[in-house]
């Protein structure tokens, strides 16, 4: 397990290389406004412009230019998104503050989010599985559709304008500043973020539910288990469910390490000041430090994710060792 740790931390630095070497490309060969320009201010001059672009570095080789990025790469106190190279553009912020900052509201979008599509998604495919052909299945599996099929910006305009906007069931969007995350929460603020997110994810859960359900009911260790005089109940639950939820927990990581970087359509949508707002508005500025930023904090927690789901599975699953 040592060793398997050693190769997945190195490996989790390869990608996070890669990662910055395509987002800085991305941002070099594309053509883009120029920061200098806007750094300088409104109606800058030539030479505002020349010093604002010496000051941040951009009058450089292209090669020194990934050097200072990459450097800031490096997970070590004082390196990691150090803010000489890694603050706006745009308002001088450190990058590091700004994620800092915003991360609790993505991470309680993310949390409950998962919990919400987790607990309507598994048992929605446990029914339809269980019910396979019946009018339970048929609804499931109906919501499935309609889930995966609506796109999360269309869904979560669609909630806002029914139950924020007509029915005045939720809070509108945002956060006040003069309300702290807590006061957010307990206000419902979350609410409709919640459910947006979860919409989606939940009809993709109830599938994968459904689907490794019911490739797993027909095997021999299932029937043996019946023929033993077991309940349906303990069948499926207890032997047939463990079995179908491990490509569920693989998703879940990924999931869940994705949205820890940045929620961005449910973000923007309801106006939440998280990681995922954060990137959509550095975009819209071609703020290249912020996204740079964000994109690899967003690949960090992919990665990550993934070392847990993978140490995960010699826990769930015996057959799987890391020797």
């Amino acid at each position: 397990m040592g060793r398997y740790l050693i190769r997945r931390a190195l490996f989790m630095v390869l990608v996070l290389l890669i990662v910055s070497f395509i987002s800085f490309a991305i941002f070099v060969l594309l053509p883009s406004t120029d920061p200098a320009r806007r750094a300088a201010g409104k109606s800058p001059s030539p030479e505002a412009i020349a010093n604002a672009r010496e000051s941040l570095g951009l009058d450089k080789p292209v090669a020194v230019q990934y050097a200072r990025f990459a450097k800031g790469l490096i997970p070590w106190p004082g390196l990691f998104l150090s803010e000489d190279v890694y603050f706006s553009y745009g308002t001088d912020i450190a990058v590091k503050e700004e994620i800092y900052s915003r991360f609790p509201v993505t991470l309680v979008l993310t949390v409950g989010g998962a919990l919400l599509w987790i607990t309507v998604g598994i048992p929605i495919g446990i029914i339809s599985a269980v019910k396979r052909g019946r009018w339970p299945d048929r609804a499931g599996m109906t919501f499935a559709l309609i889930g995966v099929s609506a796109p999360t910006f269309f869904i979560g305009y669609l909630f806002y304008y029914i139950f924020s906007l007509k029915l005045q069931w939720t809070p509108y969007s945002g956060i006040p500043p003069d309300m702290n995350l807590a006061e957010a929460v307990l206000s419902g603020r979350f609410i409709l973020p919640w459910i947006t997110l979860a919409f989606t994810s939940a009809a993709f859960y109830a599938r994968m539910v459904r689907g490794n359900l019911l490739d797993t009911l027909p095997e021999d260790y299932i029937r043996t288990a019946r023929s033993k005089g077991l309940s349906e109940r303990k069948v499926v639950y207890k032997h047939g469910l463990r079995a179908s939820l491990t490509p569920v927990i693989t998703m879940l990581g990924l999931d869940v390490g994705a949205l820890l970087g940045g929620a961005i359509i449910t973000e923007v949508v309801f106006n939440l000041p998280g990681i995922g707002k954060y990137a959509a508005d550095s975009l819209a500025t071609n703020d290249f430090p912020a996204v740079m930023g964000v994109t690899v904090v967003a690949a960090f927690f992919i990665v990550v994710a993934n070392l847990i789901v993978d140490v995960a599975y010699a826990f769930m699953d015996p057959r799987v060792t890391y020797e």
